[in-house]
């Protein structure tokens, strides 16, 4: 079992591999497939020239609305970024336009004090050649 673990990892690169060479030989060359959207993560960043004060007058109404938004089911992580500088939020959304719905509703960008980027996210496309097409088992 101890073995298992690091087996499986080292095996991650290799799937990559496979994986992009079954994809480029079944589909025509457009790129990289895309994974499904599972979920749409948000990284806000305070703007250059916003002053803590001013992040601190509105900070009390985005507590209470991102809260909120957690207990409705539509934040399901919210971390600190590392720098201060602001806060990474996956959100329970399919796509960059219904996140950006959801976050441009929120008291720090309605005040326009924070910086948005959105990244849709999903599985981790190597995988699919550790199982292959076949069904998952019940």
């Amino acid at each position: 079992m101890k073995l298992l673990f690091p087996l499986l990892m080292s095996l991650v690169p290799a799937a990559s591999v496979l994986a992009q060479t079954h994809t480029a030989s079944s589909q025509p060359p457009s790129g990289p497939p895309s994974p499904k959207t599972t979920e749409v993560m948000v990284i806000l960043t305070v703007k250059e020239g916003v002053n803590r004060q001013q992040i601190m007058n509105v900070i009390p109404a985005e507590i209470r609305a991102t809260v909120k938004l957690y207990l409705d089911g539509k934040i399901r992580q919210w971390y600190s970024r590392g720098d201060g500088r602001g806060v990474v939020l996956f959100l329970d959304v399919k796509t960059a336009d219904e996140a950006h719905a959801i976050i441009d509703a929120l008291p720090l960008s309605k005040e326009n004090l924070m910086d948005h980027e959105y990244i849709p996210v999903g599985p981790l496309m190597p995988l699919t050649a550790l199982v292959g097409d076949a069904p998952a088992r019940q």
